[in-house]
């Protein structure tokens, strides 16, 4: 598990499976129990707070990552690899963060 990947995660109920983008810096990840994730959904509103995916991307179907519903998981519950974001990807992460936390 690497920052800038997109992986399955089983949320509790009401939500479902869905993919997720790892935030959590690769210097600690292998010393915490929880990764940090952004949730990624088919409704793509098209705010400076998302980051649109496509099939160019290495998604089933377009979607969004939603960084206005980051949250901590438990790194036990993620589930296998779907794609790591470009480098081009990482600064349009980086800028949606910046503006979802009014940072």
């Amino acid at each position: 598990m690497k920052k800038g990947e997109i992986r399955w995660y089983k949320f509790k109920a009401p939500d479902k499976k869905r993919p997720v983008l790892i935030l959590t810096r690769n210097s600690v990840l292998e010393y915490l129990g929880e990764v940090t994730v952004a949730p990624i959904t088919s409704t793509i509103r098209d705010v400076p707070s998302e980051v649109f995916l496509s099939k160019l991307d290495g998604m089933p179907r377009d979607c969004a990552i939603n960084f206005d519903h980051i949250q901590t998981v438990s790194k036990g519950k993620v589930g296998s690899l779907i794609t790591t974001l470009s480098p081009q990807k990482k600064e349009q992460v980086r800028r949606a963060v910046l503006f979802a936390l009014d940072l």
